[in-house]
């Protein structure tokens, strides 16, 4: 990964060399480096699964219990689907952008706090490398806790799969969002009440203001143009439609809002890294 100010200077032979942290031009090295990264961040998160896994498994059951059976006979958002089989995407999807969030934020910040980190930086391990195995370990560990949340709450209101593509598409596009958006505040963070803050007062709102529990054209005009603004919205809904093919939005639209959110955030984190932003100073 580059560093911060670094900048290719020739040898004693007058080539180029490469700038600090990144990786002569040999692929498979390259490709090595990524794998072991994303493997080491994987396996940090199955050793503790019975915390990193069943425990949101857990937590979007007893959601699904308690709103399901309150609201189940008195409230009906899309024609012909009961509250609880509409709650179910929402809390997967939930469950998907916390956990991803979860995931790439902790792990930098635990490095930074405990000072393995140099562990990271010191091996030839481009700036690219690094970004794609916290963001795809994120992924991995959303998915994998979506998809225990739904093979548990599933037995309770059987989906009906009108459009799975949609539902595969979004799911990966929100993990790979907020795995993005963890790796930014892990970056930012310095201690772990500011990552908590960043998480309580930004994500929990975010998530929880986005249709998870409710559809958005049953809310007054001002706040459904505010929910508008919540790309996590777009996350929920999309994802949704690829269950009953109805949704508050156009599932294009949800991906393009989702796609160009993505993109920025991309930018914004692999600008840090290159810098070296709060990670080699």
């Amino acid at each position: 990964m580059s560093g911060a100010g670094t900048s290719e200077s020739p040898d004693r032979h007058g080539k180029a060399r490469a700038p600090l942290g990144e990786v002569p031009p040999r692929p498979a090295a390259r490709s090595a480096g990524f794998r072991t990264l994303l493997a080491k961040e994987v396996l940090r998160f199955w050793k503790v699964s019975f915390q990193t896994v069943a425990a949101p498994v857990l937590t979007g059951v007893l959601y699904l219990l308690v709103f399901g059976h309150v609201l189940e006979d008195r409230v009906q958002v899309f024609p012909g689907v009961g509250y609880t089989a509409f709650l179910i995407p929402g809390l997967v999807m939930m469950s998907v952008l916390q956990n991803a969030f979860a995931n790439s934020s902790s792990s930098l910040i635990q490095s930074k706090i405990t000072g393995n980190l140099v562990f990271v930086l010191l091996p030839p391990i481009s700036t690219r490398e690094f970004f794609l195995a916290y963001v795809a370990a994120a992924v991995t560990r959303g998915v994998v806790v979506g998809a225990g949340v739904f093979a548990v709450t599933v037995w309770f209101a059987p989906p009906a799969f009108k459009a799975p593509l949609w539902i595969l598409v979004f799911a990966f596009a929100g993990a790979a969002l907020l795995g993005v958006l963890g790796l930014i505040a892990g970056i930012v963070s310095d201690k772990f009440d500011q990552l908590a803050a960043f998480q309580n007062f930004v994500i929990m709102p975010a998530t929880f203001l986005s249709g998870v529990f409710y559809s958005v054209n049953g809310l007054p005009p001002f706040w459904q143009a505010v929910s508008h603004l919540n790309p996590f919205f777009f996350l929920i809904d999309g994802f949704r439609y690829g269950f009953f093919a109805v949704s508050d939005a156009s599932p294009w639209l949800s991906l393009a809002i989702v796609l160009a959110a993505l993109a920025a955030a991309s930018a914004v984190a692999l600008s840090m890294l290159v810098r070296g932003y709060k990670i080699r100073s």
